[in-house]
C-alpha cells in the first residue's frame, strides 16, 4: 500500500499488509481476505478442496456461483469437487502470492485459483517472482467477466464540465485541479476546488489502472508504454500534477463511496469529492442505493439524491478483466487443476453469464448480450469506451508503483494515542499488554511514511498533567518526519498506562488544532486509537461532538480535516468511533483483536 515511499519500503509495508485479519473488515467493507465461503468449511470425505482467491467486488458472485456449482452434476465428474471462495484484495494476494503464500491460518488455505479484479496483477506477480529467479505462477488465462475503469462523478459535477456531449478526460481534470478558482471556473464556486478520490495501487486495482492512464494520457499514448515515457520530466509533472488534486487515499473505493453516499443524505455529496475512480459496476451499484455492493439482512437499498455518471476517459482506460486463473504452483494438484477447470467453464456458461450480468458486471461469454443494469438508467454507457488502453509489460508496471509512491499528494497527520489504564492489560500471549503491542506498531507504521510527510504524536488519558489543557499532552509537534522520525519512536517506547479516557475532548481539539494549522498541499487528518469509552464527566456529550464536526467540515469544504479511527480491543467504543470518523467522512477500523493491530495500523496509513 506504499504509495509514496521507495522501493524498499513498498515491498516491506505490501508484505505486512498481506497478512490483514478479519479485524480489518470493519474498514467500510474491508479489503484484506475474508473467511471461506460458498461450499463446506469440511470438506466431504473423498472430495477435492478447491480454494479460491477472489477481489472484493465480486465475492458475493462468486459465492453464489459456487454454491451452484457444488449442488451441480458438473461438481462430480472426474471426483467430487467443493470450491471454497474467500475475499482477497487484488493487490494483497499477489503479495502474499510473491511471497509462497506463508502462514495459510492467518492468511487463509493457499488458493488453487486467483481471481484478482485484472491480469495486470498477475504480469505484476509474475515479474516480482522472476526478479527473484523464481518461476511463474500466474499462466495466461482468460476473463469470465469485464468492467471497465471510470472517473464518477456526481451528475452536476459531470455536466458542468459538458457531460454527456462533450468528452471528458485526466487532462481536463488536472487543468480544473490546478486552477486556483476551482469549480469557480465553471461557474459553481459553491463547490470549491476540484477533489479527486483515489484507493492506493498496491492494493486497488481501480487505483492501479487509474496511475496506468494517467500515464498514458501524459504520453498522449494508447499503447507501449515504456520505462523511458515514464523518466520524461513532463510526464513526472503530469501525474504529480493529477495526485495533488487527490483528498486523501484509500484503502477500497467503498470508503470513498460510503462516505460520498452519507454524504448526500444530508444533502452534501457535491462538497466531499468531485471525482472518484471506480469501476463501472461500482457505480450501478450507487446509483441503486447499495455503494458497497453488499446488501446487509434487512437493508433496503434507497437510491442517491444526487446520482454519479460514470465518464469514460476521452484519453483511452482499461480494463478490469477478472481473470480465471489456475496457480502453476507447487501446492495446486492436478486433480485440483481439473475441478478448477470444471467449476471455470460452470461460470462461463450463458445462464451464469446472465447471473454475471445482473451484478453489474459485462459477461465474458460473446453470447451473453450486454444488457441493463448496464445502461444509461444507471449512469453508465454499453457503449462506451471508445478507446481501450493497452496494459503495459510488466516492468513498467511494477515501476509504475514504485514512482507512485514518490509522486502521491504528502501528508500532514497528528498520531493521538490512548495511554489510560486499560491499555496495560494483557493480549493474546506471551505477557504483552495491549500498549505493548499498540507501540510496536505505531513504530513499524512511521516507516510507510515517506521523509517529507508531517507527522506529529498526541498522547490522551485524564489528568496527564496539572495545567491545561490537562487531558493530552504533545510530546512531538508535527514536523517532517524525516527529521523527527527517531524523535517520535523515542517518545512511543517511553509511553506507560495512566488513567481515565477523554476521548471526545482529545477528538474535538485535534480536530481543531488541525484545522487551524490546515496546509492545503497535504492530506490533512488525525489517527486516533483508543481501547476504551469516553470517561470524562466534564463533556459526555457526544452529540455534540459530531454536530461540531459535521458542521465544521461541511462548513469549510476548503480544509477538510478527517479523524481515522481504530477500534482497540474488545472494550473500544466502536458504534461512536464509527460515527467520529463519519462525521469528518474518514473510516474506522476495528483491531478488536489486539493482536492484530500492525496489520490495521498499515491500512489506515494507506489513507495517506
Amino acid at each position: 500500500m506504499t504509495r509514496r515511499r521507495p522501493a524498499t519500503r513498498l515491498t516491506v509495508r505490501v508484505a505486512l499488509v498481506a497478512t490483514l485479519l478479519a479485524g480489518l473488515a470493519a474498514a467500510c467493507g474491508g479489503n484484506g481476505k475474508g473467511r471461506a465461503s460458498g461450499g463446506l468449511d469440511d470438506v466431504p470425505k473423498g472430495c477435492e478442496a478447491v480454494d479460491m482467491a477472489v477481489s472484493p467486488e465480486k465475492v458475493t458472485l462468486l459465492t453464489d456461483l459456487a454454491r451452484s456449482f457444488n449442488d451441480s452434476d458438473a461438481a462430480k465428474k472426474g471426483g467430487c469437487s467443493v470450491v471454497r471462495v474467500q475475499k482477497v484484495s487484488s493487490g494483497v494476494g499477489m503479495q502474499l502470492l510473491a511471497n509462497g503464500w506463508p502462514d495459510a491460518q492467518a492468511n487463509g488455505p493457499r488458493p488453487v485459483v486467483w481471481s484478482p479484479a485484472s491480469s495486470a496483477w498477475g504480469a505484476i506477480l509474475n515479474q516480482k517472482r522472476r526478479d527473484k529467479n523464481q518461476s511463474d505462477l500466474a499462466p495466461p488465462s482468460k476473463a469470465f467477466m469485464r468492467t471497465p475503469l471510470v472517473i464518477a462523478m456526481p451528475r452536476p459535477m459531470a455536466q458542468a464540465l459538458g457531460w454527456p456531449d462533450t468528452p471528458i478526460g485526466y487532462a481536463d481534470i488536472l487543468s480544473l485541479a490546478q486552477n486556483p478558482n476551482g469549480w469557480g471556473a465553471k461557474g459553481h464556486p459553491e463547490w470549491g476546488p476540484f477533489k479527486l478520490g483515489k484507493t492506493n495501487p498496491n492494493f486497488s486495482t481501480s487505483a492501479l489502472s487509474a496511475t496506468i492512464a494517467q500515464y498514458y494520457a501524459a504520453t498522449q499514448k494508447t499503447s507501449g508504454l515504456s520505462l523511458e515515457d515514464l523518466g520524461q520530466p513532463q510526464v513526472d509533472a503530469f501525474a504529480r500534477g493529477v495526485e495533488s488534486s487527490v483528498v486523501h487515499y484509500g484503502d477500497i473505493t467503498l470508503t470513498f463511496l460510503n462516505n460520498l453516499y452519507r454524504s448526500d443524505r444530508r444533502g452534501a455529496s457535491l462538497t466531499y469529492v468531485s471525482a472518484v475512480a471506480v469501476e463501472e459496476k461500482s457505480v450501478i451499484d450507487y446509483n441503486s442505493g447499495n455503494p458497497d455492493g453488499i446488501l446487509d439482512p434487512g437493508e433496503v437499498p434507497r437510491k442517491p439524491r444526487v446520482p454519479l455518471v460514470a465518464v469514460y476517459p476521452k484519453e483511452g482506460t482499461l480494463f478490469s478483466d477478472n481473470p480465471f486463473i489456475v496457480l502453476d504452483a507447487p501446492w495446486v494438484s492436478a486433480r485440483q487443476k481439473q475441478a478448477a477447470r470444471a467449476f471455470e467453464a460452470f461460470v462461463k456458461q450463458p445462464e451464469n453469464q446472465r447471473r454475471v450480468l445482473k451484478f453489474g458486471f459485462r459477461p465474458g461469454n460473446p453470447q451473453v448480450r450486454v444488457g441493463a443494469p448496464i445502461d444509461r438508467a444507471n449512469g453508465v454507457d454499453a457503449n462506451q469506451p471508445q478507446n481501450v488502453l493497452d496494459v503495459p509489460e510488466p516492468p513498467v508496471l511494477v515501476r509504475i508503483l514504485d514512482l507512485w509512491a514518490q509522486q502521491r499528494k504528502a501528508a500532514r497527520v497528528q498520531l493521538v494515542i490512548d495511554v489510560s489504564g486499560s491499555m496495560g492489560e494483557p493480549a493474546g500471549g506471551g505477557g504483552e499488554t495491549k500498549l505493548d503491542l499498540a507501540k510496536r506498531a505505531a513504530t513499524s507504521a512511521l516507516n510507510d511514511f515517506k521523509d517529507d510527510d508531517q507527522v506529529g504524536l498526541r498522547v490522551f488519558t485524564t489528568g496527564i498533567r496539572t495545567t491545561e489543557p490537562s487531558d493530552y499532552l504533545d510530546l512531538v509537534p508535527i514536523g517532517r518526519i524525516g527529521d523527527n522520525r527517531g524523535q517520535i519512536d523515542a517518545a512511543i517506547q517511553s509511553l506507560e498506562p495512566q488513567h481515565g479516557t477523554p476521548l471526545y475532548t482529545v477528538a474535538q481539539a485535534s480536530y481543531d488544532a488541525l484545522r487551524q494549522s490546515f496546509d492545503p498541499t497535504r492530506i490533512n487528518a488525525v489517527v486516533l486509537l483508543t481501547d476504551g469509552k469516553n470517561e470524562d464527566d466534564r463533556n459526555p456529550d457526544v452529540n455534540n461532538l459530531l454536530t461540531r464536526l459535521r458542521n465544521s467540515n461541511e462548513g469549510e469544504s476548503t480544509r477538510p480535516v478527517r479523524i481515522f479511527t481504530i477500534g482497540y480491543g474488545k472494550d473500544a467504543d466502536l458504534g461512536v468511533l464509527r460515527r467520529i470518523a463519519e462525521a469528518t467522512n474518514a473510516a474506522a477500523y476495528d483491531a478488536s483483536d489486539p493482536t492484530s493491530i500492525n496489520q490495521v495500523f498499515t491500512a489506515v496509513i494507506s489513507n495517506f
